[in-house]
């Protein structure tokens, strides 16, 4: 006969032996923006990419990076995409129905404005950015299903500007405002910065600040509701030890 121990004994050996539950995979989805992370020449790269995988790694979460256009990131978050994430968002009350947020990720410079040849002299008379908002003898160009935080959102929603949306990416964009096609649009100081090293041309356009121009916005990592909140826990411990090494939050010197 065992001894009435030896059942437990048998017992707490297999447990010891079984497999632990293997961590789903997270799918991490990232758009084009530079220089936070974009394509060139078809190698990824991006500051912020790199910091991404870092964190991930730091946090020793499973993690496939796929690139995908911005409209199909937010229609995954909408149709409840399970063990899903994406890097570099604005906190949105909208977004925060459908995604859940980690620590600050990054935090912008505020945006700058940037006028064409034919508007420079109208848009730089302006005292404040509302009365630039304010005037319906210009355009403005906004990139179509993306936020410049919600008070600068809220202020292009009530611009009397002809408002000109376009599903491009930034540099389409300014690439419109220096062709004279739109009076002027906004835009992050680092992608005008990155853009205008890129393509010197760029560089005679007009760049102005205004007073009254919101502060930077702050980006996020989103992750899908599924994903459990001990995982998020390591998460965002990882994006704190990240965002406290980053250089001044922004890109490594000399990029």
């Amino acid at each position: 006969m065992l001894p009435a121990a030896l059942p437990l004994l048998f017992g707490a050996a297999v447990a010891a032996s079984a497999p632990s539950p293997v961590e789903p995979t997270i799918t991490v989805a990232w758009r084009d923006k530079p220089p936070y992370h974009y394509l060139d020449n078809g190698e990824e790269k991006g500051y912020l990419l790199a910091r991404a995988r870092q964190v991930f790694a730091q946090a020793r979460i499973p993690a496939v990076f796929v690139r995908e256009p911005v409209k199909r990131i937010w229609a995954n978050f909408d149709n409840n995409a399970h063990n899903y994430c994406s890097i570099g968002w604005y906190m949105l009350p909208e977004r925060m129905r459908v995604a859940q947020y980690s620590t600050p990720f990054h935090i912008d410079p505020p945006h700058v404005v940037l006028a064409s040849h034919a508007a420079e002299h109208v848009v730089g008379a302006h005292p404040t950015l509302a009365a630039l908002l304010a005037d319906p003898t210009l355009s403005i160009g906004v990139v179509d299903g993306v936020s410049y935080g919600a008070q600068l959102d809220a202020m292009v929603a009530g611009a009397r500007n002809q408002v000109v949306r376009r599903t491009v990416d930034p540099a389409a964009l300014l690439r419109m405002v220096a062709a004279n096609r739109v009076s002027f649009m906004l835009m992050d100081r680092e992608d005008w910065e990155f853009a205008s090293r890129r393509d010197p041309q760029l560089r005679e356009l007009d760049l102005s600040t205004f007073p009254d121009m919101p502060p930077g916005q702050t980006r996020y990592i989103v992750c899908s509701k599924d994903v459990p909140a001990a995982t998020m826990a390591r998460l965002n411990k990882a994006v704190d030890g990240a965002l406290a090494a980053a250089p001044r939050n922004g890109p490594p010197a000399g990029r």
